[in-house]
């Protein structure tokens, strides 16, 4: 027999979604109108050659037909990028997808999931989605994770982000190894931004340890709009996050053109990194030369502290470029987080920020 309280109908709909969805805003999009959209860290200089003729000869089946369940020919292929073997490999619908199934597959609702502050603001998020606790621990003055901090909340699944967004720093080795070795569940290891100078953290995924790193084609692949993601553990971890996420989550194109890129445009891929780190560095010293500050940077774009955000992201849109601001991080305060792109670009940031 239902009591009063199973009985009763709600009176909304927010009365009738999930309580731990209610606090939940829908994700905006900064980019919009502008000439240069330095805001989303993709890859400002294009697609890979082969993955574009991969989606021109796009056959018809490709379209009408699911794609493959779990994606055996692409996960070939990133575990040949990885230097690991292809059972260690799970795809996604963008690395979120991945992350998303890992925090579903390996917590229960109410546990604890401990994350850097600030870092990936999707993953509060997910954590809240699956039912847990997101718990945010302040980075150190140095911008590092804080160890014994992350360890003491005795979270079920901790999650670092290296290169950190939206920071750009890396956190150490020896701290991402303190947590690994001690944590007593899963971590997750983002590395979205690995092709841009951090640490590889991939043989920690082969260490024994509950570890998944998660990287993606979005960024130095630039295949964002195609939306795949992928995570690195052992076989076992990997089989786990795959039930979690469910079959067909990448499409037949994303996977030709993923392929593609992944078989042939390598030496393509790494001109276009190599342009990045350059164009960084020179953007940095730039910027240090008008007076301007920024932090050390091991990903795609450049974090900027500023007074007020509102006011540099007006100076930006007004040259035409859209950027990413944010407001009072922890321990950095308002920032701009810059994209970075071929030099005319950078040089019109310049010219709109003094």
């Amino acid at each position: 027999m239902l009591t009063a309280n199973e009985n009763r109908r709600a009176d909304s709909i927010s009365d009738l979604a999930r309580e731990s969805y209610r606090g939940i805003t829908l994700y905006s999009a900064v980019g919009g109108q502008c000439t240069f959209d330095l805001s989303d860290n993709t890859n400002l200089w294009g697609a890979p050659p082969a993955a574009l003729r991969a989606l021109a000869t796009v056959g018809a089946t490709e379209v009408t037909r699911y794609p493959s369940a779990f994606e055996p020919a692409l996960r070939n292929a990133l575990a040949d990028y990885a230097g690991v073997s292809p059972d260690m490999i799970a795809c996604g619908c963008g690395s979120d997808d991945v992350l998303d199934s890992a925090i579903r597959a390996f917590a229960e609702a109410g546990e604890l999931l401990c994350l850097p502050d600030p870092s990936f603001s999707m993953i509060p998020v997910f954590a809240r989605t699956n039912g847990l606790r997101p718990v945010a621990i302040p980075l150190t003055r140095w911008l590092d994770a804080d160890v014994d901090a992350m360890l003491e909340t005795g979270a079920r699944i901790i999650y670092l982000c290296s290169p950190n967004n939206p920071t750009g720093t890396a956190f150490s080795r020896k701290a991402v190894e303190q947590i690994v070795e001690r944590a007593p569940g899963l971590v997750i290891i983002d590395q979205a931004y690995v092709e841009f100078g951090s640490d590889n953290f991939t043989d920690l995924a082969s260490s024994g340890r509950p570890v998944l790193v998660t990287r993606t084609m979005s960024k130095a692949f630039g295949l964002a709009g195609l939306r795949v993601g992928y995570g690195i553990g052992s076989p076992e971890l990997i089989a786990e996050v795959l039930k979690a996420r469910g079959p067909y989550k990448v499409s037949s194109l994303a996977e030709r053109a993923s392929i593609a890129a992944l078989d042939n445009d390598r030496a393509w891929v790494t001109e276009r990194v190599d342009e990045v780190i350059g164009n960084r560095s020179r953007f940095r010293a730039e910027l240090a030369k008008r007076g301007i500050g920024s932090l050390e940077s091991s990903a795609n774009f450049v974090l900027i502290p500023v007074n007020d955000c509102a006011v540099s992201s007006g100076k930006l849109e007004r040259a035409g470029i859209c950027a990413r601001p944010f407001r009072d991080l922890p321990g950095i305060g308002d920032a701009m987080r810059i994209a970075i792109g071929p030099w005319n670009m950078m040089q019109l940031c310049l010219d709109a920020l003094v």
